[in-house]
């Protein structure tokens, strides 16, 4: 009897098997949870808990019960601000040891996700945690580790996955609509942003920032990577941040970064704190792309933003004529994530955002530093369950 199997056989066999054990804890978890609101516990009340809170609110699944800053006064004002009837604390240890909840939704400087993530499991909380989910692949995975060995779930942005428009792409591929894919491009920055310094510091940088939605969105579209090329730099070696003055630039603020993927592919993403863009985060009425995949006969370009998405427009052989479908976004917002897996929490069913994504995405940002110090390709070990449609 032949007991080898492929690798190919063993990433399904091993993926199937631990999208089960994943699906049976939220199953689970759905049981024990009758006709209950989940609980969520916000940490980081500054500028992306605009976009949190709200969407939250818009669930009737899901209640929030705890607002924590390290500047109290946030947490207090974005109580009163929206109306959220939550408990405020100043860290993260006093929310612990307050009010229960049922899962913890990170938005704080990127340095530190990684221990207030380790420290929610820890006390058995789940966890959806905003970009990046830690600052290494090693302490992402640990992170994963832990969660399964206690049943909970931890999950990571950016939500880009959910758009229609990824799945109008992924399908398209899938499809052979664009015949055999050879290239991508992915691309997203802006002049940089004034309000704090995390972006600038060790850790920060543009592509964990902004970087990560493409990377996101083409190894979604395109499969996992297998290794990575990159070239780093910092532009402005000094930033004036508002209430710091000018600081020292320690992360890179440019960014150009190489994926190779299965069956040939390359696909490229850039992004930087220096690029001008005069239609800014507004995306609602550009008609410039983000995102383009190219294939020997087809190719699409993906209208916005990936987290903002406004249609793709589509030629190919079949239809010479560049043709926008899915204008439509219905619904996505790039706040999402936590709302989405939440909700699925309490059905005990699966979401397509998924942990090992987040935790490759991870991968691609470090691997691009040892790239960019070496001039040297970096391999990969991480893979996701794929094609994600």
């Amino acid at each position: 009897m032949n007991k080898t199997i492929s690798r190919q056989k063993f990433l399904q066999y091993t993926a199937a098997a631990g999208a089960a054990v994943l699906l049976s804890s939220l199953e689970s978890f759905a049981l024990t949870t009758p006709q209950k609101k989940l609980r969520v516990a916000i940490i980081g009340c500054g500028s992306v808990s605009n976009r949190y809170i709200p969407h939250l609110q818009t669930s009737s699944m899901i209640e929030i019960v705890s607002l924590c800053d390290i500047k109290p006064e946030r947490a207090v004002n974005q109580n009163k601000k929206y109306n959220v009837n939550a408990q405020t604390y100043p860290n993260i240890d006093k929310m612990l040891a307050g009010v229960p909840f049922d899962m913890m939704v990170t938005l704080t400087d990127m340095q530190v996700h990684g221990d207030l993530n380790k420290k929610a499991l820890q006390a058995g909380k789940h966890v959806w945690s905003e970009k990046p989910m830690a600052n290494t692949y090693a302490e992402g995975k640990a992170l994963l580790d832990m969660a399964t060995k206690k049943g909970l779930r931890i999950w990571g942005a950016p939500a880009v996955v959910n758009s229609p428009q990824f799945v109008f792409m992924s399908k398209s591929i899938q499809e052979g609509k664009l015949g055999k894919v050879a290239s991508a491009h992915g691309q997203y920055g802006h002049t940089g942003p004034t309000w704090s310094s995390f972006f600038y510091e060790e850790l920060g940088g543009s592509m964990p920032d902004l970087g990560v939605y493409n990377m996101a969105t083409l190894t979604g579209l395109l499969g996992p990577a297998r290794s990575v090329m990159a070239m780093l730099s910092i532009v402005k070696p000094e930033r004036k941040i508002d209430e710091k003055g000018i600081i020292k630039v320690k992360a890179e603020d440019n960014a150009h970064i190489l994926l190779e993927h299965d069956n040939g592919i390359i696909s490229h993403v850039m992004c930087g704190f220096n690029f001008f863009d005069p239609y800014g985060h507004e995306a609602g009425t550009t008609d410039q792309h983000s995102i383009q995949i190219f294939g020997d006969s087809g190719n699409m370009r993906l209208i916005g933003y990936d987290w903002e998405t406004n249609g793709v427009i589509m030629v190919n052989a079949e239809n010479e004529k560049p043709t926008l479908y899915n204008k439509d976004s219905e619904g996505y917002v790039w706040q999402e994530g936590a709302t989405k897996v939440g909700e699925a929490m309490l059905k005990g069913t699966e979401p397509r955002i998924n942990v090992e994504h987040a935790l490759h995405v991870l991968e691609i940002i470090e691997a691009a530093r040892k790239s960019s110090a070496s001039g040297t390709k970096i391999k990969l070990q991480s893979k996701f369950k794929w094609p994600m449609i």
